[in-house]
């Protein structure tokens, strides 16, 4: 067909075929939403921050820390939309990080909504990034499918011992 480009979506034309993009890790989209989601709710954060009257100095301190965990969301998610294969592991810290960055502020009753909200999607980020871990590629016959001998052991090697010769 005229008009695609390559590295474009793939549509399955049978049953069981995936769609998609090709060479990218399933959850890749998934994650990155999520960590624009963790970028946004860093700069509510310091936004609550700065709507607060408290002394100027912890103020500055907040909004210096969220602008900067809020660019490094920006920028994983970023790697991540690039297929960057350290953006996963990078992903996976922020994930990991956000309940302990929550936790930090004490759950005051200011920050007791976005608070919640970056725990919450610390734990989900971190779940969607080792959810979607392990090999992109397709993978080849199993060994359980080798090992039974049946009709999905076509693609094994032939040159093993079959089962039932072994006494």
């Amino acid at each position: 067909m005229a008009g695609h480009l390559p590295g474009g979506p793939v549509a399955g034309t049978g049953p069981g075929k995936a769609t998609g993009l090709p060479g990218g890790w399933p959850g890749r989209r998934v994650i990155t939403v999520l960590l624009l989601a963790a970028a946004a709710l860093d700069l509510s954060r310091c936004g609550v921050a700065v709507l607060s009257a408290r002394p100027a100095g912890p103020t500055i301190g907040l909004v210096l820390a969220g602008v900067a965990a809020a660019g490094l969301s920006l920028r994983i998610a970023y790697a991540c939309g690039s297929r960057r294969r350290w953006a996963a592991w990078a992903a996976l810290f922020i994930g990991a990080a956000s309940g302990p960055q929550a936790a930090a502020s004490g759950f005051h009753s200011l920050y007791t909504i976005p608070d919640l909200a970056t725990a919450a999607l610390g734990v989900v980020l971190a779940v969607a990034v080792l959810a979607t871990a392990g090999r992109t590629a397709p993978a080849g016959p199993s060994a359980v499918a080798c090992a039974s001998g049946g009709p999905a052991a076509a693609g094994c090697d032939a040159g093993r011992i079959p089962p039932t010769a072994v006494q």
